[in-house]
């Protein structure tokens, strides 16, 4: 039988693919503010918030809500699900340097 990747696997994963490419990777918390991307992530120049989610896992209502308020003021959004998802966000990131 096969093994659910759990998000909080995802989440390990990601944190140390983040450090392994010589960013930064900051639990976010907003006491107070529903919805709150996951992770703050910067490495070289690019800041960027996170969502990670178990696979076929989806946003909640309020996280939707969230990552849209972001993007509207221009902000480098993510959700991922999966650690090959996690491994082309840390391409992008870095092309994103050049």
């Amino acid at each position: 039988m096969k093994k659910l990747t759990r998000e909080r696997d995802i989440e390990a994963y990601f944190v140390k693919r983040v450090k392994e490419a010589g960013g930064l990777s900051f639990k976010f918390v907003s006491p107070g503010v529903r919805g709150v991307p996951d992770r703050i992530v910067i490495l070289k120049g690019c800041v960027s918030f996170v969502e990670l989610k178990a696979p076929f896992q989806n946003l909640r209502a309020d996280q939707q809500r969230m990552h849209d308020k972001l993007d509207a003021a221009g902000a480098d959004t993510h959700t991922l699900r999966t650690k090959e998802a996690v491994d082309m966000y840390i391409d992008y990131l870095k092309r994103w340097a050049e």
